[in-house]
């Protein structure tokens, strides 16, 4: 095992934990759909970082290194697919009490990472910091360390989502909920955007 073992769990806690574009749509998804029909959300949160993690430790990062612009287009990309999930979020009038809202799927979830400018930076934070010899070895370590963080702190939001269901009793207290999940989602990426 690594020295450095208890340092990067403690790091992918932290960067899972906090708050982001995943953790939000999750609080989102444990409102309006529950912890069940959440599951495969977080099931693809968990999974598509990992295999984002993985590749970035595999290459992608010289990869944008030598074409920058790949890079750039990544961000506006990014950019534009957050503000559309936003301004759905803060338009969502599906009653909490009905079962008409679609949560995100585990394939939609896990293509999401791609688009997630928290999950980049925790991606090349976590390889530069803890796998700067960009070994196979390491880069196993920092994947599972990541998969075994993301499961707990998803659910925990899911959970979060779902408690504060029982608040929202009237229309007008769930716009306001969905207006400050869009706000979060969107002051999620101000860094990205400045």
């Amino acid at each position: 095992m690594p020295d450095y073992l208890t340092p990067l769990f403690i790091f992918a806690f932290v960067a899972t934990f906090t708050p982001g574009p995943n953790n939000t749509m999750l609080m989102t998804s444990g409102v309006h759909a529950g912890f069940v029909r959440s599951i495969p959300h977080m099931l693809g949160v968990a999974i598509g970082f990992s295999v984002m993690l993985m590749l970035v430790g595999l290459g992608l990062t010289g990869m944008f290194s030598s074409l920058p612009w790949l890079h750039q287009t990544l961000n506006v990309l990014c950019i534009a697919y957050m503000c559309y999930l936003a301004y759905r979020i803060a338009t969502s009038r599906a009653s909490i009490d009905q079962a008409g809202y679609q949560p995100m799927s585990f394939f939609s979830a896990a293509m999401f990472q791609w688009v997630n400018p928290k999950g980049w930076t925790m991606a090349l934070s976590a390889i530069s910091l803890y796998n700067p010899s960009a070994s196979w070895y390491g880069l196993g370590w920092i994947t599972a360390a990541f998969f075994i963080a993301t499961l707990p702190t998803v659910s925990v939001w899911v959970l979060a989502g779902r408690q504060i269901r029982h608040l929202l009793k009237s229309p007008r207290h769930q716009a306001c909920f969905n207006y400050g999940m869009a706000l979060a989602l969107l002051i999620s990426i101000a860094p990205m955007m400045l």
